[in-house]
């Protein structure tokens, strides 16, 4: 199975949306993921399979686009929320796999219901449509295309069955992303823990450059910080490093000596 992140972004150079400014978290990129290209390659199919097989006015229809919708859309969303919190990040990814789940029921549904075969997934028919993307993927190669032949074929049972091979891929693919991202959470916390950790070496570097003074009871080095409340609230001074575990402080005009 390739990496998710192989792939390169093949969008309008001058489409930055997904490439915001400089940030303590990266974000967006989604556009390279293979789950998202994926996605976005079932959403397209189940418009038109759903205008060529369905009665528009069923409400299978709308509940079939939707979830194809969704599926791609949380990927987009989860990718630009990591900037700020990756709980949310998380959530949407989640969601993203819950919907094509539902999709994938649909599809399932159809076949069954017109008495029509489901592939296994040992069939010539299936290991042909998984391994497609080996055979016929690079960084200029659209995705639509590679699956073309199974999505653009007249037999609705051809249709329904590349599409639930395509749903059983990229739920593989957003279940190594949220084990990432469930990694990723524990080894280094989620944005507000960086954002402390941020602020703290900024501190630290702040109080090395203007030559802070040692905490007079523990010796470690001090950095600046304000009074937040009293009488005295705004006022500058030296407060231990090791705070709250040290309490030491001295006036702000101290220097190290």
């Amino acid at each position: 199975m390739a990496q998710d992140s192989q792939n390169s972004d093949r969008t309008n150079p001058t489409d930055r949306s997904d490439q915001p400014a400089h940030r303590l978290r990266a974000s967006g990129g989604f556009r390279r993921l293979r789950s998202f290209q994926t996605a976005t390659v079932i959403y397209d199919a189940t418009v038109s399979f759903c205008e060529r097989f369905l009665d528009r006015r069923s409400r299978t229809v709308d509940q079939m686009v939707q979830a194809a919708r969704s599926g791609r859309q949380n990927i987009a969303e989860g990718s630009r929320a990591s900037a700020t919190s990756s709980q949310t990040e998380l959530r949407l990814v989640n969601v993203a796999r819950a919907s094509l789940d539902e999709l994938l029921l649909d599809y399932e549904d159809f076949l069954r219901q017109r008495d029509l075969r489901q592939w296994d997934k040992n069939d010539r028919e299936a290991e042909q449509v998984r391994g497609a993307h080996r055979t016929d993927r690079s960084d200029r190669t659209d995705p639509t295309d590679t699956y073309r032949p199974w999505l653009t074929h007249p037999d609705a049972e051809v249709r329904a069955n590349a599409l639930i091979c395509l749903i059983h891929q990229t739920n593989y693919l957003l279940d190594r992303q949220i084990a990432g991202l469930e990694r990723q959470f524990i080894q280094q916390g989620g944005y507000s823990e960086g954002l402390a950790a941020a602020r703290l070496n900024h501190r630290r570097t702040q109080s090395a450059s203007e030559d802070a003074p040692a905490c007079p009871l523990c010796s470690h080095p001090m950095i600046q910080r304000t009074t937040r409340q009293g009488r005295h609230a705004g006022r500058a001074f030296w407060g231990c490093s090791r705070y709250p575990d040290c309490k030491g402080t001295r006036p702000l005009s101290a220097a190290r000596g």
